[in-house]
């Protein structure tokens, strides 16, 4: 025998109001609780500010007491003597005086004083009023220096060739000296090139307000292989 149901009294199809109802309770009573406890900890809040004094910090106040600095020394008494001369004293030291007035008899000695001389530096200029002229100008100074120099065998050996720049002072006798290379290429080249430097004969010295000055050149020797 079959059981027969009412479908009006199964509860199954009133499930999901149940759900809803459900939810919507315990959600109520969570609210509830938390508005609680967070106005329980509100109302303690103040009441622990309540029992809170505050008491104001009285500061004293001091004055400093005023150091006053030790009273100076007295002055040391000074006693005055005198001496009494009487007058009856006699000066045995009596002063002369000469007559300085000169005649024409009266002889006056003349003292030489010897000036010492100072001796100039030798100061070295590189433009002067007149120049230091080679015999012949410049172009026989080119001519001399090509027709003199002589290239090192070790250079032509290995190819070596370049431009040397050497310097050198014309003194106030018209002489060479001072020789030195201010831009090398190869010790060899350099080597050569000063000492055709070296040999040039003397110069014309230069004049700087009339008086022979030492003068300063430079001059570029180059070295090629053909």
């Amino acid at each position: 025998m079959e059981l027969k149901k009412n479908p009006k009294a199964d509860l199954r199809q009133y499930s999901g109001i149940f759900l809803q109802v459900g939810l919507v309770l315990s959600l109520g009573i969570m609210l509830a609780a938390f508005n609680y406890t967070k106005h329980e900890r509100i109302v303690g809040d103040i009441g622990q500010l309540d029992d809170v004094v505050a008491e104001e910090e009285i500061i004293p106040i001091t004055r400093q007491q005023e150091i006053k600095p030790p009273p100076p020394p007295e002055p040391p008494k000074v006693t005055e003597v005198l001496n009494i001369v009487e007058d009856d004293v006699e000066i045995e030291d009596e002063l002369e005086i000469e007559d300085t007035e000169a005649d024409q008899d009266t002889e006056v000695e003349i003292v030489e004083i010897e000036e010492e001389e100072e001796e100039e530096e030798a100061q070295v200029f590189f433009i002067v009023e007149n120049m230091p002229e080679f015999p012949g100008g410049d172009l026989e100074l080119r001519k001399y220096i090509n027709q003199n120099v002589v290239y090192p065998e070790i250079a032509k050996e290995n190819g070596i060739q370049g431009r040397v720049f050497v310097q050198f002072v014309v003194n106030k006798q018209g002489k060479v000296e001072q020789v030195k290379v201010v831009r090398g290429v190869d010790p060899s080249l350099d080597k050569a090139a000063v000492k055709v430097i070296q040999s040039l004969p003397s110069w014309k010295p230069g004049s700087q307000r009339g008086k022979s000055v030492r003068v300063s050149f430079t001059v570029p020797i180059n070295f090629q292989l053909n």
